[in-house]
């Protein structure tokens, strides 16, 4: 696992923390052999910034995180394109979570997941096989979805899977690093409690932001300002 600083600064925004990750990846710069997975809809803009700075494709990874009935922002898993699903079977046991709960949550995620399918995807998805897979978010709190988003990306044959994110908790970033072939995580603070503490803006990345960055790395110009 390579870290940057134990930073207790927060980034302005998504698109300053991608230039800040891109720099804990400059090892990638330049390659044919590159591909950019970013997980919708805050990953897009971090992952947009790192493809730009790797000259390398950028593209969606799908990925939902299945939340807790009673509180929706923890997760108790996240399933991914693909037909994968991981479960965090501790903690649906101790809180004593039912079955029929848990595939309710699924099934509400999974046309979530489909819905966002058809929104993003204009354009064939890219081929994995042989290819070094970054996959992008904005931060790791308990790397559920980054966990599925890596099985998932695993059944692709893809050469090597780097997971690289911005800021995370400790354990998140350790746990991604018996899954992951590398985990790049440019800040990881000593007092973590959830992602959005760590940014400025952390307002919500909307479908039409989401389009327009795909399209604007396809045609390989600037973002919006």
């Amino acid at each position: 696992m390579r870290t940057g600083r134990e930073d207790v600064q927060p980034f302005a925004d998504r698109h300053q923390a991608g230039a800040v990750l891109a720099e804990h990846l400059d090892a990638y710069a330049g390659r044919g052999d590159i591909v950019v997975l970013a997980l919708p809809r805050g990953g897009v803009p971090v992952g947009f910034e790192v493809a730009r700075a790797l000259g390398a494709p950028l593209d969606v990874f799908l990925v939902r995180k299945l939340g807790v009935p009673t509180h929706r922002e923890l997760a108790m898993g996240a399933i991914a394109s693909g037909g994968i699903r991981v479960l965090d079977d501790q903690l649906i046991s101790s809180l004593g979570i039912p079955p029929e709960a848990v595939e309710a949550t699924t099934r509400e995620e999974e046309r979530e997941l489909e819905r966002r399918e058809s929104a993003y995807r204009d354009r064939p998805a890219r081929s994995l096989e042989g290819r070094v897979v970054i996959l992008v978010d904005d931060g790791l709190a308990t790397g559920a979805t980054m966990k599925a988003a890596v099985q998932a990306v695993r059944q692709r044959s893809p050469q090597k899977i780097v997971v690289a994110v911005p800021v995370g908790s400790h354990e998140a970033c350790s746990e991604l690093g018996d899954l992951a072939d590398e985990v790049v995580c440019a800040r990881i603070p000593p007092h973590f409690s959830a992602v959005g503490q760590w940014f400025v803006d952390f307002s919500q990345t909307t479908d039409r932001e989401v389009r327009e960055l795909l399209d604007r790395c396809a045609a390989g110009g600037r973002r919006p300002v």
